[in-house]
């Protein structure tokens, strides 16, 4: 089978079934595991980020939305030379990846009828059966179960364990700092599951900008910055967008040392089988006194 990945969660599924000798294309984002940066790249940015800041970043994504250019590209030759059987993409965001309708579009472009498979998850448990659906499109079945299995233990590993906590901190996880975001999706659900209170994001729902004054009057006892897309060097690089914001000095969280910049990256932002890394580090933020251990400097660092 030849399989073609356009969004970086559908890429750690196929190379966690083992089928990474079957991908014959990625996305610009596909870096992990890392053979996975040496596959064709079949979809690009249509601006480069890096130098941008956050809010130059939104500023660029709304107004190429408004005019209708998109905000990625399709290697159309580069696609039709991979002759895929399987494409998989997404639903979910025009922002995160390549929209569907764009895929669609250069797939009736093809000379062949590649299917298509799209990933759309709202929660944990969708992406669990996200796993299981690419490993039925690909034969993979067994080792899908497998891996749906283990990944379903270490969950409820975490939630029997914080079930025992004395107290559930509340907590805000901004997911972009200029403009404020608030993160949703499987996000509220994963503070939950590690013994925290979500009261501003709401669970299998997107994320959604919020008024600063909400996140004050809510007055979080732990702050986490997981800004989409960010590892935890460019995260930290947030924080000075924060603590010149009136009242963040006063915040409990600022207050009692528990504002952490975490790689959502690798750990959030992406519905693949590391949203359960990210959901022990959250647990391990939220409650030390339960999950002692040393937080490595690439998944977290706190920062006030």
């Amino acid at each position: 089978m030849r399989i073609c990945s356009l969004l970086p969660s559908a890429t750690e599924i196929v190379y966690a079934l083992g089928l990474g000798d079957q991908l014959y294309g990625v996305s610009h984002e596909c870096d992990y595991p890392p053979e996975a940066e040496a596959k064709p790249t079949l979809i690009r940015s249509a601006f480069d980020q890096s130098s941008l800041s956050s809010l130059e970043i939104d500023h660029a994504v709304m107004e190429r939305l408004r005019s209708g250019e998109g905000i990625y590209t399709i290697d159309h030759d580069l696609l039709r030379q991979a002759e895929p059987d399987l494409i998989l993409t997404q639903e979910l965001c025009d922002v995160c990846a390549v929209p569907y309708s764009e895929v669609k579009r250069a797939v009736g472009q093809l000379g062949g009828q590649p299917r298509l498979l799209p990933l759309s998850p709202s929660l944990l448990g969708d992406v669990l059966q996200d796993i299981s659906r690419v490993g039925e499109a690909t034969g993979r079945e067994e080792q899908a179960g497998f891996l749906v299995r283990r990944l379903r233990e270490r969950i409820d590993r975490v939630a029997a364990r914080t079930a025992t906590a004395a107290e559930r901190p509340t907590t805000f996880c901004l997911e972009w700092a200029d403009p404020l975001y608030v993160a949703g999706h499987w996000v509220p659900e994963m503070v939950e599951m590690a013994g925290g209170i979500d009261g501003l994001g709401v669970k299998g729902k997107p994320s959604v900008q919020i008024e600063w004054e909400r996140v004050v009057k809510y007055a979080p006892e732990v702050v986490i910055l997981m800004p989409c897309g960010f590892d935890v060097e460019r995260a930290v690089r947030e924080v000075p967008l924060l603590t010149r914001l009136p009242g963040w000095s006063d915040l409990p969280a600022v207050q009692r040392g528990q504002v952490y910049a975490v790689n959502a990256t690798a750990y959030f932002s992406r519905s693949g089988p590391r949203l359960v890394d990210g959901l022990e580090l959250l647990a391990k933020i939220l409650h030390p006194e339960l999950f002692p251990g040393v937080i490595p400097g690439e998944a977290a660092t706190r920062v006030a």
